[in-house]
């Protein structure tokens, strides 16, 4: 069960992280800048915590 509530709060966070860099990249500015760069940060806690366990 707490398994199943992981994968779903990490397929969120993926969602809204893709969605903040697709939003920010529509137009230029430095609040779309500052939204893509949140976005990033979210994929790149993603991905570090997913390799984690192989290290």
């Amino acid at each position: 069960m707490k398994a199943t509530i992981v994968v779903i709060l990490k397929l969120v966070v993926l969602i809204i992280c893709l969605s903040l860099v697709l939003i920010g990249q529509k137009t230029v500015g430095k609040l779309e800048l500052g939204l893509m760069l949140l976005g990033l940060a979210g994929l790149l806690g993603l991905l570090y915590d997913y390799n984690r366990k192989y290290v």
